[in-house]
């Protein structure tokens, strides 16, 4: 039976661009959250978790508020963190990104990525649709380890504020299939934010 595995990155976070390392969620991240969880709706969700941040406690709370059936709970495996760190072929120009982080931050990372693969990528016998809210980089590795790309390659798949992705597995055993990445249907265009500037809508 297919495992579905819903990852969403929280809604936009307020005074985000003061560096904060964390924080509530600002209006149009509330907005933001409200019309994912109307897009979500309908789907029989058999568990959901979040991350212990407040941006992303506050987006599951608010999905919660509008799918009752929702019981969302914390998880550190989808805290922020740096999945890895530079491999032999990553490019020079992503020296500056990675070098901004020390080899504590990177070993932290794998563990924590490793302990989600074994959690939230294991094979089950039943029907489930399981939801993540958690961070770009997070999102980047599950979309990295199920395309079975390069360690590294995280930093290059980028998630906006209340973007959809799902991976889907057909059957225990077979490989994870990317369903869905970053979709935004549900978000206007001024709505559509934590993309880099030159992303493309």
């Amino acid at each position: 039976m297919p495992h579905h595995l819903y990852l969403v990155r929280h809604g936009e976070q307020l005074d985000a661009e003061h560096g904060l390392p964390d924080g509530p969620l600002s209006p149009r991240g509330r907005r933001q959250a409200e019309l994912l969880a109307e897009r979500l709706g309908g789907i029989p969700f058999d568990h959901a978790w979040h991350s212990p941040l407040q941006r992303a406690a506050e987006t599951a709370k608010i999905i919660a508020g509008k799918l009752p059936a929702l019981h969302p709970e914390p998880s550190a495996l989808l805290f922020d963190c740096v999945p890895s760190g530079p491999g032999p072929d990553t490019p020079s120009a992503y020296a500056p990104f990675f070098g901004s982080y020390s080899e504590l931050d990177f070993e932290a990372g794998q563990a924590q990525m490793a302990d989600a693969r074994a959690e939230f990528l294991s094979s089950h016998r039943e029907d489930r649709h399981d939801l993540l809210i958690t961070h770009n980089f997070v999102i980047g590795w599950f979309v990295r380890e199920v395309l079975g790309a390069p360690e590294w390659r995280w930093v290059t798949i980028n998630q906006a504020n209340c973007g959809l992705t799902v991976l889907t597995q057909r059957a225990p055993g077979r490989p994870w299939s990317l369903v869905v990445h970053n979709d935004l249907a549900h978000l206007p265009p001024e709505m559509r934010t934590g993309l880099p500037d030159l992303y493309s809508l």
